[in-house]
């Protein structure tokens, strides 16, 4: 039963004989909407058997449940645990398990450089705001689930609710492509820190994050593309747990009973049972694939770039939610950045190494408060190798050549410029292959948030 104003509104009855139509109607759709849900908490499984704060492969951060572990540079191109990654800051990453434990939560003195913390629910929305752009002062921070009353212990700045049992913390911090500010860099990251509760004693831990052995996971890369973290043939088995983790929103009462009496029927039919894996599997065809592609989702913009307007706070928006966790997942709000993504030229046509593009921006554009960046990401959306190793341009890059009037343009094609004027300049991309551009605007200024601003038009060069 659930509560609606105040009234008991009757659900599923125990028992019931239900239809093979309807079950599929309801697993097809409980595919959807709960996707992003199961996705993290497979990833949540992945970071429990981490035998310590580590680097899985030796290119991604990996740690036990509750426990936090920081890359010490950029991130490497081979890594497949997470689409659309980027080289303008220096990641960590850990997975909250607060039914275990609450967990503090360090924060340094990041001075002037650009920061956030992300910190992300089992739905993937943002429950605490902690960066930059927040004013967000040092020191310790407790995050606790649902349910926690508790005194707040001595010592601790604020407490922080997720209202789930699992979610992640994703600390990024900025680094341009010196090797010195790599170097000054390393300090600071080593202040960066997150464990469980009972292991406070209100004085800062270090780590030198240079110093992480390298492991090998167990679970199985997605060969080109990102590792699978959804399997159809499982899914209807973990979800009854999921949804224990993830209280229903307002509103979804209804959704979550429909579904868990679905799956009870199930249980005791193996004809029901084999309808939910099939409907899964022909969701996850028709339904989830297409959207790793930018171009079948969000607010279409000028020139056919699109964006998302409620990333990291999809509330009830169970497409965008989707959507963002199979084709860029962890994304932060649009007031700690802002995502244009493009997968068509300024003709709508699909972008591809066999032509030449150029994209110029004006003066002091993007407008941000902090940074921006502009990423080519192949048709999987992962880096695509080069030979000179150059995955993205923007603020971090210190020879970039502007135009006289003040104006950049960079210019995107899969061999090297003839003019050396343009080289600084060049996003190198596939050679006759399929790719995308993905513009990130760091700590972006009014006229980003408000829509005042977009990109310029990316131009084929005849």
């Amino acid at each position: 039963m659930s509560q609606r104003r105040g009234v008991t509104v009757p659900g599923p009855v125990a028992g019931t004989r239900i239809s093979e139509a309807y079950a599929r109607t309801v697993a097809r759709e409980a595919y959807f909407w709960a996707w992003p849900m199961v996705n993290v908490y497979n990833r949540r499984l992945a970071f429990k058997q981490a035998p310590a704060p580590t680097l899985m492969n030796g290119v991604l951060p990996l740690a036990p449940l509750n426990l936090l572990a920081m890359l010490h540079d950029y991130v490497e191109p081979e890594q497949r645990w997470v689409a659309c990654p980027n080289q303008d800051v220096v990641y960590g990453a850990g997975v909250l398990a607060l039914d275990e434990s609450p967990v503090v939560l360090q924060v340094p003195d990041f001075a002037t450089r650009f920061w956030v913390y992300q910190l992300v629910d089992l739905r993937t929305d943002s429950f605490a705001d902690i960066g930059a752009m927040y004013g967000t002062k040092p020191g310790f921070y407790l995050i606790v689930g649902p349910g926690w009353e508790e005194p707040t212990p001595n010592g601790i700045t604020r407490i922080l609710h997720c209202p789930t049992r699992t979610g992640m913390v994703v600390p990024r911090v900025f680094q341009d492509m010196t090797r010195q500010d790599n170097r000054t860099l390393q300090d600071l990251i080593g202040r960066i820190d997150m464990y469980p509760l009972d292991e406070f004693d209100g004085r800062e831990k270090r780590h030198d994050w240079s110093k992480l052995s390298s492991v090998k996971p167990r679970t199985t890369d997605g060969g080109s593309g990102e590792t699978k973290w959804v399997f159809p043939n499982t899914f209807f088995d973990q979800l009854p747990v999921v949804l224990l983790d993830a209280p229903p929103l307002v509103g979804e009462e209804t959704r979550y009973e429909q579904v868990l009496a679905v799956i009870d029927a199930a249980a005791k039919n193996p004809t029901l049972k084999h309808a939910l894996i099939d409907e899964a599997e022909k969701a996850e065809t028709a339904l989830i694939e297409p959207l790793l592609q930018f171009r079948n989702f969000g607010t279409p913009l000028p020139h056919h770039w699109t964006t998302a307007d409620n990333g990291a706070a999809f509330g009830s928006d169970y497409f965008m939610r989707t959507a963002i966790a199979r084709s860029n997942i962890l994304v932060n709000k649009g007031n700690e950045t802002k995502y244009f993504y493009q997968d068509l030229d300024a003709a709508g046509v699909r972008l591809n190494g066999g032509s030449r593009y150029s994209i110029t921006f004006a003066r002091d554009e993007p407008p941000v408060k902090g940074f921006w960046s502009l990423t080519l990401y192949d048709r999987f959306h992962f880096f695509f190798p080069n030979a000179v190793r150059r995955y993205s341009l923007g603020t971090k890059n210190r020879d970039l050549v502007p135009n006289a009037d003040g104006s950049l343009t960079i210019w995107v094609q899969a061999d090297e410029p003839t003019d050396k004027a343009h080289r600084p300049n060049w996003l190198p991309a596939p050679k006759g292959e399929d790719f995308s551009l993905y513009l990130r605007a760091y700590w972006p200024d009014l006229a980003v948030t408000a829509g005042q601003w977009t990109p310029p038009p990316v131009s084929r060069i005849r």
